[in-house]
């Protein structure tokens, strides 16, 4: 049977070539599986129930256009369809009931600013003055 080809790791910036099936190597592969053991408390746990799923229904009735500084910027319309908190709460109940610091945004637009703000989906949060 022929061996796999070498190829680089698949996480972001690595290029150790791995051949393994899970594509990793052993240094990320080691820091992917203890990520997956860590147990993230429920969206409940976080705060996101039932008062906020019908404080956030409420809100974009208000507000139901992306309000996003690209959007404004360009005259964009888009439906919002989430509510993003500007300043990100990091488990401050204070901050994350503080509806001054809401904004409706459509989904496409809430996920790039976690991506590249907030230090969402693995990547290094900017700081206010970098916003």
């Amino acid at each position: 049977m022929p061996n796999r080809p070498w190829r680089p790791c698949v996480h972001p910036g690595c290029g150790a070539l791995v051949n393994g099936k899970d594509g990793y190597c052993p240094e990320h592969l080691k820091a992917r599986r203890r990520r997956e053991n860590e147990v993230r408390p429920t969206t409940a746990e976080r705060g996101y129930g039932g008062a906020w799923r019908k404080a956030r229904e409420a809100y974009l009735r208000a507000h139901p256009l992306c309000m996003c500084d690209e959007c404004n910027a360009l005259g964009r319309v888009l439906p919002a369809t989430v509510v993003d908190h500007v300043i990100p709460h990091r488990g401050d109940m204070r901050l994350f009931w503080d509806s001054t610091n809401w904004q409706a945004m459509s989904k496409r637009c809430h996920d790039r600013k976690t991506a590249t703000h907030d230090g969402g989906f693995g990547n290094v949060p900017r700081s206010a003055s970098g916003s």
